[in-house]
């Protein structure tokens, strides 16, 4: 684990990575692990491509965290695959001690036309407790501005219900900016029955344009007045940096006080912002 000693944050925090394509990449992000690790996360999570295209190098990846003395929980998707291939992969997590995933639909790969034996995540996180149990922790999806591929919010939150209702332990919602809209799918969820954690998921302005691409693809919604002021800021990167850590941490503020057990960080393999974030968290809880 890392020598930092430990941020006091008010909430607990756990860090999303991706599996990096070369030796190089496993190598870099042994050290953003270790600096992550001064705020003594949860855990960490581990991407999983379209259709498991990346299956070895998220293993492998979940492998280099625990090897560091952190739990890590790889992300495992269903559409595209069949029974006995997830209850396989299932079989290579608990021989290698795994005892938390990320259950998702998952997108098919580009090409792929069968949606293989799983329809929606509901019936994965079902075949994942009939085979494996409870004494594995599932945590599921959640989207506060609603899935980009659903045209009815009524309809895409019993979908998250029937997730929960399957056996999942709790959630953690797609990145969003606007703390009303997580709050408002709490309440509409509780309203369902759904009385388990929900974390919201933040994603820390690693480079402006990228993220407007990802909000803009996935329906998420970038407040006008960040988004003036971003694009205003042209070419200052300083500038860029120093705004978005401040809209991102009074994010974390507003969400913590309004309840939010926990914060999950979409770190896009980066270290630097989101240790700031976490910096500012610890020192306004005093």
């Amino acid at each position: 684990m890392s020598d930092t000693p430990s941020l006091k944050l008010p909430v607990p925090v756990s860090f999303e990575f991706f599996p990096p394509n070369t030796e190089a990449g496993s190598e870099k992000l042994k050290t953003v692990v270790r600096e992550l690790g001064s705020a003594a996360p949860e855990f960490f999570s581990v991407t999983y491509g379209a259709g498991g295209s990346t299956r070895d190098r998220t293993l492998s990846t979940v492998r280099d965290i625990a090897a560091l003395g952190f739990e890590a929980a790889p992300h495992l998707s269903c559409v595209g695959s069949t029974r006995a291939g997830i209850a396989e992969i299932l079989g290579t997590y608990r021989a290698q001690n795994i005892r938390r995933l990320v259950a998702l639909r998952g997108d098919l790969p580009s090409g792929t036309a069968t949606a293989g034996e799983f329809r929606y995540a509901n019936e994965l996180i079902a075949f994942v407790r009939e085979t494996q149990g409870t004494d594995l922790r599932i945590e599921v999806a959640a989207y506060p501005e609603y899935h980009p591929q659903q045209r009815y919010a009524r309809r895409d939150l019993q979908h998250f219900a029937n997730k929960m209702k399957a056996g999942a332990d709790a959630a953690i919602t797609q990145f969003f900016y606007n703390p009303d809209a997580y709050f408002h799918f709490l309440d509409e969820v509780r309203a369902l029955g759904v009385d388990a954690p929900i974390v919201p998921g933040i994603m820390p302005f690693h480079n402006y344009a990228r993220i407007a691409q990802f909000a803009m693809r996935d329906g998420i919604e970038i407040p006008r007045w960040v988004a003036l002021k971003m694009e205003g800021y042209m070419d200052d990167a300083a500038s860029i940096r120093a705004f978005g850590i401040e809209v991102v941490s009074r994010l974390c503020e507003r969400l913590i006080a309004g309840g939010a057990p926990a914060i999950h960080f979409y770190t896009l393999n980066q270290s630097a912002l989101t240790l700031e974030v976490c910096r500012r968290l610890a020192s306004a809880r005093g």
